[in-house]
């Protein structure tokens, strides 16, 4: 085989382990997206990197922080490129709060893919955009949750 067909098989499997994380993280189905994240697998979103997750229980600890309490989550797909292990995912959500509030927020995802899995998550979004139109408890919900995910990526992004 080819270098140019090896790589264009890994980018096309690096590109399937992303779309499936998102899948199943769009069903809110959080033991299948754990079966995507290597065991140190670093989530960071990056307006906040000092409050990031490192592997798959804490990622989804993490996750489910901002998006279980939804009355809605949907993802809509956007622009996927891939250069070999690294995918980059340009992508919304549609977030719906019990109390009503709803709104799109957008993401440009990047994901590093080793051996199948996804080995670092970065997740660049807009917070500002969140705060327009999250009902003001959300934040305070937040702050009151459990915090022992967190690890500080500060460092390392």
């Amino acid at each position: 085989m080819s270098l140019a067909a090896m790589t264009d098989l890994s980018a096309n499997s690096a590109r399937n382990v992303v779309l499936a994380l998102w899948r199943a993280l769009a069903r809110r189905d959080w033991a299948d997206v754990k079966t995507y994240l290597c065991a140190d697998c670093l989530y960071v979103d990056m307006p906040m990197p000092a409050i990031s997750a490192r592997g798959p229980d804490d990622i989804v600890t993490r996750l489910k922080l901002g998006l279980e309490p939804l009355a809605d989550y949907q993802n809509h797909d956007g622009l996927l490129v891939s250069n070999g292990s690294d995918v980059m995912y340009e992508h919304s959500e549609t977030r719906t709060f019990p109390t009503g509030e709803q709104g799109l927020l957008r993401f440009v995802s990047v994901h590093k893919v080793v051996d199948g899995k996804i080995a670092l998550w970065k997740d660049y979004w807009d917070f500002n955009t969140l705060v327009s139109f999250a009902p003001p408890n959300h934040f305070e919900a937040l702050a009151g949750g459990d915090t022992g995910w967190v690890f500080d990526a500060t460092g390392l992004v």
